[in-house]
């Protein structure tokens, strides 16, 4: 045994949180991968850029496949979260904060200063880090790299990568081992390499991400890609159907048969990416009540911003002559306000149960839109919203949703504030599945309180910061717009209490049912069922 102070409690082996020597040697392998990269960050002109890339991708891809090997494979299955608060990266420690700060710095950079990263500006050609990934853009889609694409890259090969690492942690759990290849396939297939195929097809069509629906790509009904559209053909006209028809068919659809987490832990790429390589920081989520209020008025601060922008940003484009134009400003805007009013009245008068203490607020962000929409109609000129120009509403909601929140702060800060900060405190997609989930779909978590031990696993390890324990020692389900079914809670209860279900709308929101003591007529209800 060491004799190295070691803040572990086990009895059994205390430097059991101590890397082996093959963990050691991954490590080292996945540094010397970043080193290459940070070594070109630096300008260092490296002789076979294509050489060097693949080693250091390989590196980073094989040291972590090793490491994952060594740390799960030499263990029976079951439930692998044990040690992660002694561990300094996993524990807002040094390491934690030191990564936080480097992945915060990256992404700053990324978004503002690209040049820092090698981009080429005025036709020149790329130098640093970006010029590395240049063999690599050229084979794809024949075209120089691009900060987006290294970035692109990057995250590829860190969800393939750590999602190799969750499926081995996991590999007890058949439903997480399926949802983790899920969301590998449509990162690599969807938003990597059909991109840039779909460029060499047509490379008049903008980049378009197919599994990103609006509001995610709040930017897809801005006039320059409406345009690049529709002149792009039957291709460029079905990518614009497909993304009209994702927002009000395919998505209420999916999400009245198995809930938001179709798309947030089986599609969504921010969701995969917090999944796999974010999963060492799950636990880091806020579980208070405060938190809890501070996110349901920052979520839907955003979607109540990011639907006037858009908007707003179709509102600029449109027309004024109804001769000229069967879709006119004033058409468009009523018609906005008609639908939102349609769907505002239709979840007051039927679903006003489901909503409970938050339909007054649901009140409030429908009065704003409305009084908005009212003020962008009376206010606006041709070029102007309000008293402001439409391009700088653009590019500041660009730039504080886009770039700050989902950026910077969404990824950069997982540990700190752990691996859902964007999809908790900012993601306006998660705030419409989220009000589709709670109203008409058929998904919940059912909980047997008679089994449940009290051990807090679930509430530990749910990163959107569901107190899940709360539910399952009522034995309540578990029915809250927040949660992204990614069904952790259920993987590492070790009584089973927690199952994942897609049943009828009957008896969803039971919270008088489960009640102990003269609440409930225990005989009725079970005569009911």
């Amino acid at each position: 045994m060491s004799n190295k102070l070691n803040p572990s409690m086990s009895l059994a082996k205390p430097d059991a949180q101590d890397l082996s020597l093959k963990q050691k040697v991954a490590v080292g392998m996945g540094v010397i991968g970043l080193f290459i990269l940070v070594l070109a960050l630096f300008n260092l002109d490296l002789p076979n850029k294509a050489t060097f890339l693949t080693i250091s991708l390989s590196l980073i891809t094989i040291g972590t496949i090793i490491y994952a090997n060594d740390a799960y494979l030499t263990k029976l299955k079951g439930i692998k979260n044990d040690g992660v608060w002694f561990k300094s990266i996993s524990s807002r420690g040094t390491l934690g904060w030191i990564t936080g700060l480097v992945l915060t710095s990256f992404y700053v950079v990324l978004y503002f200063y690209e040049g820092l990263l090698g981009a080429g500006s005025d036709g020149a050609e790329n130098t640093g880090l970006i010029a590395l990934f240049d063999p690599l853009s050229k084979l794809l889609s024949g075209r120089p790299a691009s900060q987006w694409f290294v970035y692109g890259t990057l995250y590829t090969v860190a969800i393939l990568a750590f999602g190799y690492k969750f499926i081995l942690k996991y590999r007890h759990n058949r439903y997480e081992q399926i949802r983790t290849i899920s969301v590998m396939f449509f990162q690599l297939a969807f938003a990597f390499l059909i991109p840039e195929f779909m460029f060499v097809m047509n490379s008049d069509l903008p980049y378009y991400d197919l599994k990103n629906v609006w509001p995610l790509n709040y930017y897809n009904f801005e006039q320059y890609r409406v345009d690049a559209f529709i002149n792009g053909g039957t291709i460029g006209m079905a990518m614009l159907i497909f993304g009209i028809l994702s927002i009000f068919v395919i998505t209420p659809i999916l999400t009245f048969k198995y809930g938001k987490r179709w798309y947030c832990s089986w599609v969504c790429g921010c969701g995969g990416l917090a999944e796999t390589a974010g999963d060492s920081f799950r636990h880091l989520s806020d579980k208070s009540q405060s938190a809890w209020k501070i996110e349901r008025w920052v979520i839907h601060s955003v979607l109540v911003f990011v639907v006037l922008m858009t908007t707003a940003v179709i509102y600029t484009y449109l027309g004024y002559d109804p001769n000229k134009y069967w879709l006119t400003r004033d058409i468009f805007l009523f018609s906005v306000a008609g639908f939102l009013t349609l769907v505002f009245a239709l979840t007051m008068i039927f679903k006003r149960q489901e909503l409970g203490k938050d339909a007054k607020y649901g009140a409030i962000g429908y009065f704003v839109i409305i009084i908005a929409l009212i003020g962008i109609h009376v206010f606006s000129s041709e070029t102007k919203l309000f008293l402001f120009k439409a391009e700088t509403l653009r590019s500041t909601y660009g730039f504080l949703i886009g770039a700050i929140f989902s950026g910077v702060i969404g990824t950069g800060f997982y540990p700190i504030f752990g691996n859902r900060v964007w999809c908790r405190f900012g993601c306006p997609m998660a705030a419409i599945l989220g009000f589709q989930q709670r109203m008409f779909s058929r998904f919940r978590i059912t909980t047997n309180g008679g089994q449940c031990i009290s051990c807090g696993n679930c509430s530990t390890y749910c990163e959107m910061g569901i107190d899940v324990r709360a539910y399952a020692q009522k034995g309540e389900n578990i029915v809250r717009s927040s949660c992204v079914g990614c069904g952790i809670c259920s993987a590492v209860c070790p009584r089973g209490v927690l199952k994942l279900e897609n049943d009828s709308m009957k008896g969803r929101i039971n919270p008088t049912e489960v009640l102990l003591g003269n609440d409930v007529d225990l005989i009725d209800l079970v005569n009911q069922k």
